[in-house]
């Protein structure tokens, strides 16, 4: 796609006198680990309308990136002072309490609160959020689509494997590190040698089968 087709939504919304924009979206609702993130981005619109940054051309959905490169355009992103955006992250225990479907979209509702200002209207990856405070526009691959939605990805993605390399040092036996989370073989050995650690989601399998057993 073309970086004028990646601004489509923004810019068919633009055209309606919607000026205010947010791309949203979340990264780590599958680990066994760590909290969920969500970010929300609005870009300027003046780069809507036609003026974006050539260094931000190749921003995609954070999974088609390299690791490199998400952390490059996690600093360009910070760098640009015409970029609004805001980060929140939903805990493993809250996610056990409210389920990870409730906790990601808190996270981000909680997100597009924190910006300075009071976006006109949501671009989400994926499906609709109902019990978002703010009009939307789902998007299915949305991060690929979008660059608001691409640039939230980045900073959510990026975000998050940063706060599991931390806690990697505090949790060494787990290999955070190297999964971030993730239900790798290496995990799941790490969880059947040691138990579950405070940041593992004791409702998800086969963390939830484990405690079951201990009854």
């Amino acid at each position: 796609m073309t970086a004028m087709d990646r601004l489509q939504f923004e810019r068919d919304l633009f055209s309606r006198g919607i000026t205010c924009i947010a791309g949203v979206d979340e990264a780590g609702r599958g680990p066994l680990a760590g909290p969920v993130v969500a970010a929300a981005v609005v870009f300027p619109g003046t780069w809507i309308a036609g003026d974006f940054p050539i260094a931000l051309a190749g921003l995609n959905d954070s999974k088609q990136v390299t690791e490199k490169r998400r952390e490059e355009f996690f600093d360009q992103l910070n760098a640009f002072t015409e970029i609004e955006s805001a980060v929140a992250l939903i805990d493993a225990d809250v996610i056990d309490r409210i389920n990870i479907l409730q906790a990601t979209h808190r996270a981000m509702q909680n997100a597009l609160d924190q910006l300075p200002f009071k976006p006109a209207h949501a671009l989400v990856d994926g499906r609709p959020v109902k019990s978002l405070r703010f009009p939307q526009t789902a998007i299915v691959k949305g991060d690929s689509k979008s660059y608001s939605i691409a640039a939230a990805s980045i900073l959510a993605k990026v975000t998050r494997d940063r706060l599991m390399l931390k806690y990697h040092d505090e949790y060494p036996l787990y290999g955070f590190a190297e999964h971030k989370g993730y239900g790798t073989a290496r995990h799941l050995a790490a969880i059947e040698a040691h138990g579950p650690c405070p940041i593992h989601r004791k409702s998800f399998a086969p963390l939830k089968q484990k405690q079951a057993e201990l009854f």
